[in-house]
């Protein structure tokens, strides 16, 4: 009796599993389907379309009036800089919140810790209002630039940075910090000498969560940058079911698989640093 509830239980769990694996496979198949389609639509009239086109693709790299290349350049280059930035400066100051004793330190984590808990959209005005009058100073960091879309991002990540590497420097011994104090070091070689080597996991999933987020980011991109040649991939690739474009989906799927590469190899390869990372750093705080 036991055993056939346990055969049952098995078939049931089975089946699914199987069921969220179509549910998660379906709509990669459309995107797929549609990014060979030639008519430009969502998705042919069949389940397995009749014939299959080069043509989105070709349109993304020979179309002068779609700068896809330039697109998928400004992402790499904006979410590489902002993966960078956001493990040196998190790194540094969740080091001195950890190791280092100051007034309003206490304060400082908690406000860190309640401005993360209002959603970011609610800024969205005031960081417009503000990054326009930038531009009248620095255009390079204003509206409608990278560098100031940088900016913006580098400090609407670096709460949960900065929480995330401290519970990860919590664990680390404070007997090697001291030790290296007798032996004559400094606090930037403790930091640099010590806590840099034996936090690399959390760095690196510091430094590849903050890229994907970057590289997928779409709303503050689409309010800062309107220069076509200033666009994101998200944001370019909407312009394709925009108005500008019009309801083209062929392109659209084309482009969004192209730039789903370079994110699943970066993160298949990391995936244990993830893991490793994110459960060492949750272990204190």
């Amino acid at each position: 009796m036991q055993t056939s509830t346990s055969k049952k239980s098995a078939v049931l769990s089975h089946a699914f599993i199987w069921v969220l694996i179509v549910f998660t496979i379906f709509p990669i198949y459309v995107v797929i389907e549609s990014s060979f389609n030639p008519t430009g639509s969502l998705a042919s009239s069949s389940f397995w379309p009749s014939s299959f086109s080069w043509k989105n693709y070709k349109m993304l790299f020979t179309d002068p009036a779609v700068p896809f290349t330039t697109w998928l350049m400004n992402s790499g280059i904006i979410a590489t800089a902002n993966a960078l930035f956001s493990v040196f400066i998190g790194a540094g100051s969740a080091f001195a919140f950890s190791r280092m004793r100051f007034k309003g330190r206490k304060l400082g984590l908690q406000s860190l810790l309640l401005v993360q808990v209002f959603p970011s959209f609610l800024a969205l005005a005031a960081i417009y209002v503000m990054m326009e009058k930038v531009y009248t100073v620095f255009p390079a960091i204003g509206l409608g630039s990278l560098g100031g879309l940088l900016l913006i991002y580098l400090g609407g990540a670096m709460g949960v940075n900065i929480w995330l590497l401290r519970g990860y420097i919590d664990t680390i011994p404070l007997e090697l910090d001291e030790a290296a104090r007798i032996d004559g070091a400094s606090t930037f070689q403790v930091y640099w000498l010590i806590f840099f080597p034996l936090a690399a996991p959390v760095l690196a999933v510091t430094a590849l969560l903050s890229f994907i987020g970057t590289f997928n980011e779409f709303v503050l991109a689409s309010l800062f940058l309107t220069d076509v040649h200033h666009r994101t991939v998200a944001v370019g690739l909407q312009s394709f079911i925009g108005a500008q474009f019009g309801q083209n989906w062929g392109p659209f799927a084309a482009g969004s698989l192209i730039a789903a590469v370079p994110l699943v190899i970066i993160f298949l390869s990391l995936q244990r640093f993830i893991i490793g990372g994110l459960t060492a750093g949750a272990t204190k705080g």
